[in-house]
Formats: C-alpha cells, sequence, structure tokens
C-alpha cells in the first residue's frame, strides 16, 4: 500500500506553488508516496486592513497549519522561511530547507512606467524594507501594502501606488520576473532572514526519509546563521532586523541590519562554516553595542 502524505499549506497561489515544489521533490525520489495538498486561510491571510506589527506579526502566517500540525490533521506544512518566526514551537522544528531561490527584494513599477512618480507613495509591507529603501530614495513617502502578490500588483497597476518593493523569489516562482525593474543587492537593501528558502516543518516524533531529498546543506547553514543573528535582538518577522549570509569556501560571510528609531546599522563578519550559528549571535552583540 502507497504511504500517504498530507501537505499543509496557505491557500495563496505563491504558497500553493511553493508546496508543489517541495511535493515534486517527494514524488520524484520516493514515487511510492501517496501525496494530498490540504490549503487552508491563515489568520494573517485574513487580517488585511492592518500592519503586521499591529496584530502579532508574521506568526500569524502559520499559526492554523501549526494547529493542524499538532492535532494531526496533516504530515509536514510548508513555508516560506522569512514568515517562519525566530522562535517556533519545540514540539514542531524546521525539518529541511530547500535550496535557496533569489534572496533579493526589487523594485517593482506599474506597467509601462521606467521611473519611480515619488508624487505617490511606495508600497512595502515591511518596516526593513521601508527604512532601506528611504536611505536609497529619501524623498519617497513609504506607506504599507497588504495582501498577496496579485493583489498588490493590481493596487499598483491602478495607480494607488508609484512602486511596490517585492522579493524577488516570489514573483519568479509566479512567473513574473518581467515585472521586475531593478534588484536590489544586500548592501542596498538587506533581505529579510531565510528569504528564498522555502521551510518543512514537522512534529517532532516525525523523521521522513524524503527529508533528505528536500534539504539542502548550504540553505540550511546560512539560514540558521540569519535565524539566529534576528533572535538575538528577540525580533520577529515584521522588526526592522535583517541577515543575509554567503558561502565563501568553507567560511560564511553575514550581513546584518538592524534600526531602532531614526538609527540604523549595517555590519559584516564572516567566520567558519562550523561556527555560522555562534556568528550570527556574534554580529548581533556588535551591533547592539552600538546603540
Amino acid at each position: 500500500m502507497p504511504k500517504k502524505i498530507r501537505v499543509g499549506s496557505r491557500e495563496s497561489k505563491l504558497a500553493v506553488l511553493q508546496s508543489e515544489i517541495v511535493i515534486n521533490i517527494i514524488k520524484n525520489n520516493c514515487p511510492d508516496y501517496e501525496i494530498e495538498l490540504i490549503t487552508m486561510k491563515t489568520t494573517g491571510d485574513k487580517i488585511l486592513d492592518k500592519t503586521l506589527d499591529k496584530v502579532g506579526g508574521k506568526g500569524l502566517f502559520i499559526k492554523e497549519l501549526d494547529y493542524a500540525l499538532l492535532e494531526g490533521d496533516v504530515d509536514i506544512t510548508v513555508h516560506s522561511l522569512k514568515d517562519v518566526p525566530m522562535t517556533i514551537d519545540e514540539r514542531l522544528p524546521l525539518s529541511a530547507f530547500t535550496k535557496r531561490a533569489s534572496p533579493y527584494d526589487v523594485l517593482v513599477l506599474p506597467n509601462g512606467v521606467s521611473e519611480i512618480d515619488f508624487s505617490k507613495p511606495v508600497g512595502s509591507s515591511s518596516m526593513r524594507r521601508g527604512i532601506q529603501f528611504k536611505k536609497l530614495f529619501p524623498e519617497a513617502e513609504i506607506k504599507s501594502i497588504r495582501g498577496n502578490v496579485i493583489t498588490r500588483l493590481n493596487k499598483l497597476d491602478n495607480g494607488e501606488y508609484s512602486a511596490l518593493i517585492l522579493a524577488e523569489a516570489g514573483l519568479m516562482r509566479l512567473g513574473l520576473e518581467k515585472r521586475i525593474s531593478r534588484v536590489f543587492s544586500a548592501g542596498e537593501i538587506v533581505p529579510a532572514a531565510g528569504q528564498g528558502v522555502i521551510a518543512i516543518q514537522t512534529r517532532k516524533e516525525d523523521n521522513f526519509e524524503f527529508f533528505k531529498y528536500i534539504n539542502d546543506a548550504d540553505s540550511e547553514i546560512c539560514s540558521k546563521a540569519e535565524r539566529a543573528f534576528v533572535r538575538e535582538f528577540n525580533g520577529g518577522c515584521s522588526s526592522p532586523i535583517a541577515a543575509f549570509a554567503e558561502l565563501i569556501g568553507d567560511e560564511i560571510e553575514l550581513i546584518g541590519f538592524y534600526a531602532a528609531g531614526n538609527i540604523s546599522e549595517v555590519r559584516k563578519i564572516r567566520g567558519n562554516v562550523k561556527d555560522a550559528e555562534s556568528l550570527g549571535v556574534k554580529l548581533a552583540y556588535e551591533i547592539k553595542r552600538g546603540f
């Protein structure tokens, strides 16, 4: 008899596409599994009239999925890693990290437009993006925007915003890479911790054989370093904190961003890959000392 795996996902188009990436890896490597995709609308998807920091942060995007895991309604859940809180339920560990897609943020302009019209606001869903964008374009007005990627693009094209700042990975997975006007380097806008990585969460007692096919060692190392940096600030995903790591040979280089009030700082650290998480903690401590 085939083994059955129930995969839990948010119901947005992007979330489903990300879940299908994981499902295809399982099917290609473990064809004896029968897989069912179970989608649900999370609290974060329902509350669209307030900014995330006012309603509990991005953890609201996984609340219902966590409950479904604990109740045994699904066997694994699939998330954009950047949406997963830095402190998670010990009963529901992150068990695999996919190979990273682009970690960078991008500028999206209305259809047919080649330059930003600063008489209209620039839409951003995070303080992290807004603060760093303002350093590049001090004349810009940043206005919160909620909803899925398609909803945001419709608001942009209808004239509500002059531009959007979005994650490149999401646009590429949706086949919307042609909408990208500019890619910001990590030196211009430090990405969110885990951006571009899809994470698999499951119950602590479960250890499925297909995790080894999903998990990318480089993604795991970099993601854990980035999350260690953010966690040291006791920061949620909506806080103006960011981290981005890259492997260079047997070393890891980590960029960290932190903002408090009108002050922000970006620093780098480099060290042995084996010390990835401790380097994240050390970099956070160095930045803290400057505040």
